[in-house]
């Protein structure tokens, strides 16, 4: 059964905002009408209640359903606050950072890969891992597994200054793959880049282990260096044999399709 998922990522709300980019995703949803919003973390700057109740107001007024999962920018900067409330005014705002959605046509887990003492490199241990298998099994037959967090699994195209990826990226690889994940979405590196396993990864098989990693542009330029950054948006869809992944980026006052890659879907 064919789904569409507009994702995004980065808003960086709180700080350096131009909301042009984020007031026009409804017309992406007019052209594609996805089943669901997707946003992977950091869409505050610095973690505050008022920040994260806007990036929540603005994010539910696209018109589809949402789920969100936090960044690392998305908890207190502030001690002790940092360790003694890390989630308070995430869930407060945006409910369970390790929401998950479901319906005929998709299943997508969100995980929290935010650790309170690194600031820049997320991780997730085993018991989480563990469980994305059991709450992917539910899917009906035929929906897009989908597994959602903030932190990316694979190097973005250009050099990212600080964005290390997720701690033991191969053994989260590998745990995504088990559990039958098809499709991997993250943000933290500012950049859109799609990519599948068995491109950097020597897998046994017919690629039964495969999965599809894709990135989106961030819809924030919280910093004086990264105005250059292209500024946009990921549309995926998947139907028949075929997974299809659009980037979009912002040019002056619209969107425009930056890049298109067509994957096999099993």
């Amino acid at each position: 059964m064919a789904t569409r998922i507009l994702h995004v990522s980065d808003l960086h709300l709180g700080h350096r905002d131009a909301l042009e980019p984020l007031h026009a995703l409804p017309e992406l949803v007019a052209r594609h009408e996805p089943e669901l919003l997707v946003a992977t973390g950091d869409v505050s700057h610095r973690g505050r209640r008022k920040q994260l109740e806007r990036a929540a107001e603005l994010l539910r007024g696209v018109g589809p359903p949402l789920l969100a999962v936090p960044g690392n920018h998305d908890i207190p900067y502030t001690f002790p606050a940092r360790f003694t409330s890390t989630f308070e005014e995430w869930t407060n705002a945006f409910g369970d950072p390790e929401p998950s959605y479901s319906s005929p046509s998709l299943a997508v887990v969100g995980l929290n890969s935010v650790r309170p003492w690194r600031q820049q490199g997320g991780a997730l241990d085993e018991q989480t891992l563990a469980a994305v298998g059991a709450r992917l099994d539910g899917a009906e037959e035929g929906a897009l597994r989908v597994v959602a967090l903030h932190h990316h699994l694979a190097a973005p195209p250009w050099p990212a200054k600080r964005k290390k990826p997720i701690r033991r990226k191969g053994r989260v690889l590998q745990a995504f793959a088990d559990a039958g994940a098809e499709l991997v979405l993250s943000g933290h590196v500012h950049q859109a880049a799609f990519a599948e396993r068995h491109e950097f990864e020597a897998l046994d098989g017919a690629g039964r282990d495969s999965l599809i990693l894709t990135s989106a542009a961030g819809l924030g330029r919280p910093r004086p260096y990264r105005r250059g950054e292209a500024c946009g948006a990921n549309v995926i869809e998947a139907g028949g044999d075929e997974l299809v992944v659009t980037a979009y980026v912002w040019q002056a006052d619209a969107y425009a399709v930056a890049g298109r890659r067509v994957f096999p879907h099993r």
